[in-house]
């Protein structure tokens, strides 16, 4: 089958691999797109957490249609309209996922949103309602909003009922924040973040702070966050990964939160399984607008992670594999 094809550290290639087969409890989709995440481009250059054997593809979420269901299988059956997390190997034509890790797409969603949607609305998700715990009434902080889990975590923010401050580094980013319904927006390259959300969270600063970017923003987020404030560390999209001076957690009483949303995925499946139900809900209400900025060709699945390291794109990037 055809696939991205990674056969050394760093160098992605159109290629061919061996189509897995639907094991015990496993559902074989015929991949019509793939979610691109950050998590890929480690998983390429061989810096993430897990390091499959050569040849992979990477890819950690697919959505598309059943083409066989393995041994045990209940939930679902051959033409069956899905999106699935994977380990790797979205990136192909097929690719097998756990049945636990299979979701039914919902009506009037398509493949591509499908395809971009269960990684950054999870991770979204369980970071402001199982960590944060986000009140309805509270001010949330959002840091880099344009990216795909930062504007997920916009809109996760809204339906929860928040005052949302979305932070980016450009005016194109925070226009799309404040579309899908940013109440305030501060433009990190030139405005100073911790005087900018002291100002606009009425001096005592923010209750919760949703941090996919790390550096100087987590820095900035220590000193605007109130008194008994949250913060979830997502990543590290700016390349630097910031040092807690545990002296302001002491004084602040703040807790900061490390959000590996696929640790849960394997350890707590029922969690996951029952916050999509949530998230498909507020899907269903119009309450979340997956933003797609590029749809790249298989052949072309280098170009998409690099969209992603260059902070090129806006909300979502997906790799397409059937026309």
């Amino acid at each position: 089958m055809r696939a991205a094809v990674v056969r050394e550290w760093g160098k992605l290639e159109t290629g061919e691999l061996p189509e897995p087969l639907a094991g015990p409890g496993h559902v074989l989709i015929a991949v019509a797109a793939a979610g691109v995440n950050f998590a890929d481009t480690l998983m390429v250059s061989g810096k993430y957490q897990d390091k499959p054997a050569f040849p992979f593809a990477p890819g950690l979420e697919a959505a598309g249609a059943v083409a066989e269901c393995g041994p045990g299988v209940t939930r679902f059956k051959p033409g069956d309209r899905v999106m699935a997390l994977t380990d790797n190997g979205a990136f192909a034509e097929r690719v097998a996922a756990r049945e636990a890790d299979v979701f039914a797409i919902p009506a009037g969603m398509d493949f591509a949103t499908a395809a971009g949607f269960p990684v950054i609305y999870g991770t979204a998700h369980l970071a402001l309602t199982w960590h944060l715990r986000v009140r309805h009434g509270e001010t949330l902080v959002v840091h880099g909003a344009g990216g795909g889990a930062g504007l997920a975590a916009v809109e996760c923010g809204k339906a929860l009922g928040a005052t949302v401050i979305a932070t980016a580094g450009s005016q194109e980013k925070l226009d799309l924040a404040r579309a899908h319904g940013a109440d305030h927006t501060i433009d990190y390259s030139t405005e100073d973040l911790r005087v900018r959300i002291k100002e606009i969270a009425g001096g005592e600063g923010a209750d919760a702070v949703f941090d996919p970017v790390g550096g100087d923003a987590f820095e900035a987020s220590l000193r605007s966050t109130k008194w008994g404030g949250r913060i979830a560390v997502i990543g590290f999209a700016s390349g630097r990964v910031p040092q807690v001076p545990a002296n302001i957690l002491l004084v602040k009483s703040i807790s900061v939160h490390g959000v590996f949303w696929g640790g849960y995925r394997k350890r707590w499946p029922d969690l996951i399984a029952a916050k999509f139900v949530e998230l498909m809900g507020w899907y269903a209400e119009g309450r979340l607008l997956p933003h797609i900025s590029h749809r790249v060709p298989l052949a072309e699945a280098a170009r998409a992670l690099e969209l992603l390291t260059s902070r090129k794109a806006l909300g979502k990037v997906v790799v397409t594999v059937a026309p």
